[in-house]
């Protein structure tokens, strides 16, 4: 099977992660026709959320995929497949976060946050893929890669599908407990992703 270095994967990648960052804000506005600035500022705050909230996961996102990446000694056609499918999902993030900014709080609030969260547990879903794809016998793992490092990126990735299930099981009953879920999910995943990045 061929197989090409992740250098051009990598490079790619940054740039779809760059994109999707920036794209969030276009969704943070106001109508001052509705009231003057002080109060639209105000009442925007399920944008505020949304923003924050969704800029930090991909921002996590890019942090650990820079981090599999380095311990990633070559790459394939089905690997390069399955990041591809991983950011396309990523790309597609700023869509259901534009939702939440516009009907949180608001009757179709439910919709939109089923929306929001559903894209993100199969984000959960294609990384835990991605991950698991390259580790597995060691498929793609440079040799140079001690064990102790697969494991601790295991323990990261491990609970991701569940937590992100459960804020999708959340967002039928409460949409804003939801979102605060997931906002507390990309808190709770800061510190490994910092210290994967200290480790790169």
């Amino acid at each position: 099977m061929e197989t090409i270095g992740p250098g051009r994967l990598e490079a790619f990648s940054d740039g779809v992660f760059a994109i999707a960052a920036t794209l969030l804000i276009l969704e943070v506005g106001v109508d001052t026709s509705r009231g003057n600035l002080g109060s639209q500022l105000a009442h925007i705050w399920p944008a505020y959320l949304a923003y924050v909230t969704t800029f930090l996961i991909i921002g996590i996102i890019w942090i650990n995929h820079h981090h599999c990446v380095s311990l990633i000694g070559r790459v394939d056609r089905p690997f390069l497949f399955v990041n591809l499918l991983l950011l396309l999902t990523v790309s597609f993030m700023p869509f259901p976060t534009k939702l939440v900014a516009q009907y949180l709080q608001k009757p179709d609030e439910r919709e939109a946050v089923i929306a929001y969260a559903t894209t993100m547990t199969v984000m959960a879903i294609i990384y835990n893929v991605w991950w698991r794809y390259a580790r597995t016998n060691r498929r793609l793992i440079a040799d140079s890669v001690p064990d102790s490092a697969l494991a601790a990126v295991d323990r990261a990735f491990n609970p991701g599908v569940a937590l992100y299930a459960l804020t999708l099981g959340v967002a039928f009953v409460s949409p804003l407990a939801s979102v605060s879920i997931t906002l507390a999910i990309a808190v709770f995943y800061l510190p490994s992703a910092a210290l994967f990045e200290r480790k790169s």
